[in-house]
């Protein structure tokens, strides 16, 4: 019985580590920027630099009035683990003020200014003279907390995101165009963390630093940590009760008397 019971607690036990709430999952987006007043407001103007880029939240719907052929900066944070979707829409002018298709560009960079690579959707679009809209997206790969100095991998810190025409006919630069953009991140779990970490987020030496709600989690203690130490919790169960099986219950056997 009294085997059962260490068993019992110790099952409970590694239960209560695999329930454990995990630092900021209560904080994935998409979900309303937290806030008042100026701090919750999405920002109705985009950057024209990397220097200047306006802060976007996750959750928020930035907008920009803008001329075709204008470049249009935006920031966002994504901390390790953090699996981030930018989307961007483009308004253009009736199709009789056009002469001809145009082709726009969303790029993503890291904190690095390092182009991010998309997992998958759609950073270039060409839209013909007779629509009026096109919609562009990319999907970044999971933010690591630490990778390789020879590495591409996406690093936390501060994201950039450029949104301009690619290619368009002369006559329609400088026509009106009227530009939203929205950034969603995900938590993807344990099964993607490392070892290593920053030292500190890849942010802007500016005063125009930009910070998850509820702070960088990088090199915090994670749900893999949470596994591992479970798996050890049922790992020394199993071998208590293998050895109370093999001693057969701690009873020693009985001995016939001598003749």
């Amino acid at each position: 019985m009294r085997t059962v019971r260490v068993l019992t607690a110790g099952l409970l036990a590694a239960a209560a580590v695999f329930t454990l709430p995990l630092p900021g999952a209560a904080a994935d987006s998409p979900s309303p920027a937290a806030g008042t007043g100026d701090e919750a407001a999405a920002p109705t103007e985009a950057g024209t630099s990397f220097r200047t880029a306006a802060v976007v939240r996750p959750g928020q719907r930035a907008t920009a009035q803008a001329s075709t052929g204008d470049y249009l900066y935006w920031q966002f944070a994504a901390d390790a683990g953090q699996r981030a979707t930018v989307r961007a829409t483009v308004e253009l002018p009736r199709s009789k003020a056009r002469s001809g298709s145009q082709t726009w560009r969303l790029d993503v960079y890291d904190g690095l200014r390092r182009r991010q690579a998309c997992r998958y959707g759609s950073d270039s679009a060409t839209v013909r003279a007779g629509a009026s809209s096109v919609e562009l997206s990319c999907a970044l790969r999971t933010v690591r907390a630490w990778a390789e100095p020879w590495a591409n991998d996406p690093l936390p810190g501060a994201y950039y995101v450029r949104l301009t025409v690619a290619a368009a006919p002369a006559e329609d630069l400088g026509q009106p165009a009227e530009a939203a953009l929205e950034v969603a991140t995900a938590d993807s779990g344990g099964a993607t963390a490392v070892d290593g970490r920053l030292a500190a987020p890849l942010v802007p030496a500016s005063g125009r630093e930009v910070e998850p709600d509820g702070g960088w989690a990088s090199g915090r203690w994670s749900s893999r940590i949470l596994w591992t130490a479970g798996g050890a919790v049922l790992a020394a169960l199993a071998g208590i009760w293998g050895h109370r099986l093999t001693r057969g219950g701690g009873r020693p056997a009985h001995v016939p008397p001598e003749a």
